[in-house]
C-alpha cells in the first residue's frame, strides 16, 4: 500500500527536472501530440515516453490516445492538487501542535 507521502512525492518528482519543466511549460499553450513535442524539444520517443509517465503518474498532465499517438495537456486538477500540496507543507503549523524541543 502506497503513503501519502510516497504519492506526494511524485508531485516533486515530476517538477523537479528541466526537461519536464520544458513540457509542462509547451503544454501551456493547449494540448499536444507527441509527435509535436518530440520535434520541438529535439527528444527521442524513448526519452519523452519516459518523462510523460513521469508527468502523468504525478496527475499534472492527462494523456488521451489518437490512433497510435498519444495527446497530453495539463490537469486543472492535478495543477491545484500541487499547489495545495505545496502550501500545506510550507505553512508552520499551530504553536499547540509543535513538540518541544528535548534539549531545553
Amino acid at each position: 500500500m502506497e503513503t501519502i507521502h510516497q504519492n506526494n512525492a511524485r508531485v516533486f518528482k515530476a517538477l523537479c527536472d528541466e526537461k519536464r519543466l520544458e513540457i509542462i511549460e509547451r503544454l501551456r499553450s493547449g494540448e499536444k501530440c507527441a509527435c509535436v513535442l518530440i520535434e520541438q524539444m529535439n527528444i527521442g520517443q524513448s526519452g519523452l515516453s519516459y518523462h510523460m509517465k513521469v508527468l502523468c503518474d504525478s496527475g499534472i498532465v492527462q494523456s488521451r490516445q489518437e490512433g497510435k499517438w498519444t495527446h497530453y495537456k495539463l490537469s486543472e486538477s492535478g495543477r491545484d492538487y500541487a499547489v495545495e500540496l505545496l502550501k500545506e507543507l510550507t505553512t508552520p503549523v499551530a504553536e499547540a501542535e509543535t513538540q518541544d524541543c528535548c534539549c531545553n
